[in-house]
């Protein structure tokens, strides 16, 4: 009996992939991968902070005025600033196995981008013969970063970035380099590392998209250069407008009642007296009350650590959140100013980057407030977790449509800094890549590329984009400088091109090393901030920075 295979047909934006040779989809990542899942719709505090809270008493209310910019809590302040101030960085987490280089951005042997491969090798990244970057016409340098100039992502990021001035003040590096394939273990995401620099927001450290650790589909490094996850900055998950408005607002009209609530929250579980505002040394009013072993019965709240000093900082975190919380809640007067639908730079103006019914789509409605809250200081960095990119369906058109989408959301965030003055640096990644066949997807949406027939971590890469409003940065040693490690000419990532080309925690590594140099006050301090780093000496070190600093 002769049976029938039926052809492939490409799968709409938002339509689930399944896969012959993939198990069926079981876990929260699989689910994101194969496009089942978008937004969570969660907000969620740091884990470890619900199970410390144990209620002792609530004291008077914090005075507003005189009380919660200089309330102690032991020797040490509660920090009520406006963040720190640093360049802001938004990675996005691309999940299931995405293409990004050969026909996206262009990767070459050792020396370069230029420095093209065979067309075998970018046969293999899904470039037909006639599309190769040596072909005339196949190369962009629209945004500094060498593209394939039909590259999807390229043309979903110039589709938001319309302002000339976004494309023009925009450069970037790619990193070549292995990674596992279809799995969240690949410890890919840097959000701690950028925190550990100095990165902060006035609302919140780190948010991300994804109730995970590391707030996106792959994993945080355990340690990063000798310096563990520290579970205080655990990114709040934040992915729709009313996540954001949610951060200084009770959704009610008893905004007060809930600054009063939080006020005494935060001398639950201390056992503090009320503090006085007339104190002339802030410190001195609650001297010796936050370092009690807190053993006896006489004296409220729990001791979270045998030796005093870790239980004293520890409640010093928790009673500083509960402070800062009231804080913002008694100085936003006006919620809506974190609603992304609320600002004319998004919204507004002759070209809105997103228009109203654009939030419907819940890439949007993510993409938009995390640039909102990262980009105007809220929060020091984001991750934006994008699911469905495990599109290996032998089809090029579900593959085109994806990352144009992807592209979207980049540019969004190009053009958002652009309008506000505001540098970024944007990091993109995925967990694995993916190979193609020798069949040419003829449908309109296919734009006669090679089909994407399975996954392959040979083919890997990761890259950054760099957007300074003072006009586009020139790289370090020239083009050199923009591809950090090679492949071969086969197309082939070489696993020695570069410390983090075979391994993922450097790689992350070099990422966090490429945006301090980003800043005049982290040069030369990598190994300083990241003691056990696996990027060499310092001049080990300088070869695998792409920019010199933007940011004083």
């Amino acid at each position: 009996m002769l049976i029938r295979k039926k052809p492939p047909r490409p799968h709409a934006l938002h339509e689930p992939i399944l896969h012959e040779n993939h198990r069926r989809p079981v876990t929260r990542r699989e689910l994101l991968s194969a496009g089942f899942m978008g937004a969570s719709g969660l907000v969620m505090a740091p884990a470890w902070l619900a199970a410390l809270l144990k209620p002792g008493k609530a004291g008077a209310a914090i005075a507003l005025d005189s009380d919660i910019g200089t309330l102690a809590t032991g020797t040490t302040q509660c920090d009520i600033s406006l963040g720190a101030g640093l360049v802001p960085f938004i990675c996005f987490d691309l999940a299931g196995g995405a293409n990004l280089v050969g026909s996206e951005v262009i990767v070459g042997v050792q020396g370069g981008q230029a420095n093209f491969l065979s067309t075998a090798g970018y046969g293999k990244m899904g470039v037909p013969g006639n599309m190769v970057p040596s072909s005339a016409g196949f190369v962009s340098n629209a945004l500094g970063l060498l593209w394939h100039s039909d590259g999807a992502i390229l043309r979903g990021i110039l589709s938001k970035a319309t302002t000339p001035a976004t494309a023009a003040g925009t450069n970037g590096a790619v990193f070549p380099a292995l990674s596992e394939n279809d799995t969240n273990i690949n410890p890919h995401n840097p959000m701690y590392g950028i925190a550990n620099v100095g990165a902060s927001g006035s609302l919140l450290t780190l948010v991300g998209t994804e109730p995970t650790i590391s707030g996106g589909n792959s994993m945080a490094p355990p340690s990063l250069g000798g310096v563990p996850i520290n579970s205080a900055l655990q990114p709040s998950t934040i992915d729709r407008p009313s996540d954001a408005v949610g951060l200084v607002s009770s959704g009610t009209s008893a905004d007060e009642l809930s600054v009063a609530v939080q006020e005494s929250q935060a001398r639950i579980s201390s056992g503090t007296t009320p503090y006085s505002a007339g104190a002339s040394d802030p410190a001195s009013a609650f001297t010796g009350v936050l370092t009690e072993p807190n053993t006896g019965t006489g004296t409220p709240g729990v001791q979270l650590y045998t030796d005093p000093p870790s239980d004293a900082q520890l409640k010093n975190q928790v009673r500083c959140n509960y402070v800062k919380a009231a804080y913002n809640s008694a100085n936003f007067g006006n919620p809506s100013d974190l609603d992304p639908r609320q600002d004319a730079n998004i919204t507004g103006g002759g070209t809105p980057i997103f228009t109203a019914s654009d939030f419907s789509d819940s890439d949007v409605a993510m993409t938009a407030t995390v640039m909102k809250l990262v980009l105007n200081g809220y929060a020091g960095a984001g991750t934006i977790s994008i699911g469905g990119f495990d599109y290996h369906d032998n089809t090029r058109a579900t593959g085109e449509t994806r990352n144009f989408k992807a592209g979207q959301m980049i540019g969004a965030v190009l053009e958002y800094a652009q309008r506000l003055g505001k540098p970024v640096m944007i990091y993109v990644f995925s967990d694995g890549s993916l190979t193609s066949s020798s069949m040419v997807d003829t449908t309109p949406a296919g734009r006669d590329k090679l089909a994407w027939q399975g996954d392959s971590s040979a083919v890997a890469a990761t890259f950054f984009l760099l957007y300074n409003p003072n006009g586009r940065t020139a790289p370090l040693n020239g083009a050199a400088s923009q591809q950090i490690g090679y492949f071969s000419a086969d197309g082939s990532v070489v696993s020695t091109s570069s410390p983090g080309a075979n391994s993922v925690e450097q790689l992350v590594e070099m990422v966090v090393l490429n945006y301090m140099s980003l800043h005049t006050q982290f040069q030369g301090q990598f190994s300083t901030k990241f003691p056990k780093q696996g990027l060499g000496s310092l001049t080990d070190q300088e070869a695998l920075i792409a920019f010199p600093p933007i940011h004083a």
